[in-house]
């Protein structure tokens, strides 16, 4: 989907995050969810740019558009 998103088993337990962090797609969604605005996130996470932020919508938004299932593994 985005060169900026990333998912590897070995960094935080197989969730999406942003290439070359530790910062969830979800933390970046739940921060914008409560109101914040992409500058509050920038400032939160000064090693995230704008388009990182962008690319966290856009995978978002791919994965719902494509009616993806979240299945907990045992």
């Amino acid at each position: 989907m985005s060169e900026r998103i990333v998912i590897a088993p070995d960094i935080c337990n197989g969730r999406p995050v942003v290439r070359g962090t530790r910062i969830a797609v979800q933390t970046v969604l739940e921060f914008l969810a409560a109101g914040d605005s992409i500058e509050d996130v920038l400032q939160e996470y000064p090693d995230l740019t704008r388009e990182d932020v962008q690319a966290c919508l856009d995978y978002a938004a791919r994965v719902m558009g494509n009616h993806f299932s979240i299945v907990q593994a045992a």
